[in-house]
């Protein structure tokens, strides 16, 4: 069956990309306790497209997802989720927008133990008043392998079925881009690899634009490109990664660090 690329089912106007930075900074305290967490970032996450930032510890990944996920407000510069701008945006307008254009994947799985894995897929539909669709629904059940548990609730699924559940709910609303912050962090390695497989799937099958938080070469290696962040600011590109690059990478990141 012949997949429409994601930008012909979504009713937003298009740029080429789900999101973009530009001269992002966030700032914590001030004075002698003033923090840079994110110095003059400018990056842009093109529709259709796996994404992995990655970089040292406290380099600024989870903060610039948040900002770029509209969840953190910035110090200066600007966020575009497609051609909106998230700053002339109100609180109740950031809401829709998060709820109906953004999909998350956290690290824990945030399922509701009394839903069951359907319900809990549902549930931002739920939410919004609407109804899913259920050819989509379908589409993306079968492609995450959950069509013979969508009864069970959480408890009653392993880690890598409920990260799946997880996983299915950030798609079924066909988001604009997907975020993921280490969303195999709690996983063993072969539920990891299942889950960073369909993430992968949802790119190349569903059009879906996919941007991760992992500080995991392995993981990193499944995207399409690897931006690398260091005290805060954009330092290194990557396309095509492998996880023995990107791990070399790393290295030379983390021994910048050290001796700075």
């Amino acid at each position: 069956m012949t997949t429409a690329p994601f930008d012909a089912l979504a009713p937003h106007p298009t740029t080429g990309f789900a999101a973009a930075t530009s001269d992002l900074s966030k700032v914590h305290g001030s004075g002698d306790t003033r923090v840079v967490a994110l110095d003059r970032v400018s990056v842009s996450f093109r529709e259709g497209e796996f994404t992995a930032i990655m970089g040292p510890s406290g380099c600024g990944k989870s903060t610039l997802m948040h900002c770029a996920a509209g969840l953190d407000s910035v110090s200066s510069g600007s966020v575009r989720i497609g051609t909106t701008e998230l700053s002339t945006l109100g609180d109740r307008q950031l809401t829709e927008l998060r709820r109906d254009r953004i999909g998350f994947i956290f690290q824990a799985f945030n399922l509701l133990p009394t839903l069951t894995a359907l319900e809990n897929i549902t549930l931002p539909l739920s939410i919004a008043g609407r109804r899913p669709d259920q050819q989509w629904l379908d589409r993306v059940v079968s492609m995450v392998g959950l069509s013979q548990r969508l009864g069970h609730r959480p408890g009653q699924l392993s880690g890598g079925q409920q990260q799946r559940v997880a996983v299915a709910r950030a798609l079924v609303s066909r988001p604009s881009i997907i975020f993921g912050d280490e969303p195999t962090g709690n996983l063993d390695s072969r539920a990891g690899a299942e889950v960073l497989g369909f993430l992968r799937d949802s790119v190349r099958e569903l059009g879906q634009t996919v941007v991760m938080v992992t500080h995991d070469p392995v993981a990193a290696g499944y995207a399409d490109r690897v931006v690398f962040l260091s005290d805060g600011r954009l330092v290194d590109e990557m396309s095509r990664p492998t996880p023995d690059r990107v791990l070399d990478r790393m290295k030379a990141l983390d021994s910048r660090v050290r001796t700075s």
